[in-house]
């Protein structure tokens, strides 16, 4: 008779700060046809040009194919990173040399890359709270102590900053970095002011501290003026500025970019030689014409007009069936708005009744680095059909209700 002796496994330290993704957890039980997801962060498929990507794929295939098929550059084609250096200065005013710039595979490996490239394990650096989920799984799988700062509509609390810095100061500590994403924030939706901004940049300068100013959204404004990102404000070489093609092209092909001074870079490209040699070629190539051809300034316009319309719809549809006392963002542009309701409610525990009542969303604890705040969640509005928003956010207040009642009964 055969035997199977299972090997216990001795897993490292690290393994041990990592944890699952709630968004990831949700979708395994988010498959019944009726169930209306509030909880994801994709991008609405009517976005994604496909008759132009198909053209494009067409084209490198007959012209470049043995270039696109083959391994490629650790730091990124170069024809890209020159087209990106050309979309960040006429869309942002930001300034870069080519060196200056690496092709990731998406924002999230520069998000993993930098906690490990800047931060020892156990060291501290700092983030808004609540904050990108992505974001606290890769400072988590590297150790990193994240202490969060408060915001409100107008961003990260600057005050609440310089006293946490203070803080951690008295006791020996320097924060590795300041991880911010200051325009139409995930989860919460706020923008940072302009005023907070510059002055965020001064205490990067007083106290040495870099600043991750991360910007998936900065394209996608619906309202507003457009505020100057923190790297164009820089003059001292403080911001690592995380950009991607995931909202304005298409998530799939997982490019993303990355820009800071060349000392910074060039330690990324050593790491992501170990993660993964080089981003995927073809899809390089693809974004390498999709930028070089313009179609992302025919593009951008049209995902605006779609989603400024659903932003409206749920907005709508929340002052309409959201109970009294709930309190939600009104952001100008992004993904998501943030909702918070009584004190006395847990949203992680009330997914569970969300989704038997074919709505589901993602609870506000997944967004701390702690876990700490309860009753708020995110919702977004970029990915559900347009008839299927007030539907689910009637469903949803019909939760929040229930429990509500259930909490008065105890």
């Amino acid at each position: 008779m055969l035997v199977l002796i299972v090997m216990n496994f001795k897993f490292s330290e690290l393994v041990g700060y990592m944890k699952p993704s709630e968004i990831r957890e949700l979708l395994k039980f988010a498959s019944s046809p009726d169930l209306i997801s509030l909880g994801g962060g994709m991008p609405n498929p009517d976005t994604f040009p496909i008759d132009e990507i198909q053209e494009i794929i067409t084209y490198v295939l007959k012209n470049s194919g043995k270039y696109a098929l083959q391994y490629g550059n650790t730091g990124g084609l170069n024809e890209l990173r020159t087209e990106i250096k050309k979309l960040i200065k006429g869309t942002e005013n930001i300034d870069s040399e080519e060196k200056g710039i690496i092709v990731t595979s998406g924002s999230q490996q520069a998000l993993y890359s930098l906690g490990k490239i800047l931060v020892t394990p156990g060291e501290t650096a700092i983030t808004e709270a609540p904050t990108y989920v992505g974001a606290i799984s890769a400072f988590n799988a590297n150790g990193v102590d994240m202490q969060g700062i408060p915001m409100d509509e107008n961003g990260m609390r600057i005050d609440l900053l310089e006293k946490k810095i203070s803080e951690l100061k008295a006791k020996g500590i320097k924060p590795k970095f300041i991880y911010t994403i200051p325009n139409y924030q995930n989860p919460a939706g706020y923008t940072m002011s302009l005023e907070r901004r510059k002055r965020l940049l001064e205490i990067s300068n007083e106290n040495e501290i870099p600043i991750i100013e991360d910007n998936p959204y900065g394209e996608l404004r619906y309202h507003g003026p457009r505020i100057p990102t923190i790297r164009s404000l820089d003059r001292d070489g403080n911001v690592i500025y995380l950009g991607t093609l995931s909202k304005v092209m298409t998530p799939g092909l997982r490019i993303g970019y990355t820009v800071g001074p060349v000392s910074v870079i060039e330690k990324i490209n050593i790491l992501k030689q170990a993660l993964d040699l080089a981003t995927n070629t073809l899809a390089q190539y693809i974004a390498y014409e999709y930028l070089k051809r313009g179609i992302i300034y025919k593009q951008v316009p049209k995902t605006i007009k779609l989603y400024s319309r659903k932003l409206d719809l749920m907005l709508k549809a929340l002052d309409e069936y959201f109970p009294e006392g709930s309190t939600w963002s009104r952001p100008n542009g992004g993904m998501f708005i943030w909702a918070t309701l009584n004190e006395s409610l847990d949203t992680t525990a009330m997914v569970g009744r969300a989704i038997k009542n074919n709505v589901a969303y993602v609870s506000g604890s997944a967004f701390y680095p702690k876990g700490e705040k309860k009753n708020s969640m995110r919702l977004n509005f970029t990915y559900p059909e347009d008839d299927q928003i007030p539907v689910a956010i009637d469903r949803l207040s019909k939760v929040i209700r229930e429990e509500e009642s259930l909490a008065e009964a105890k």
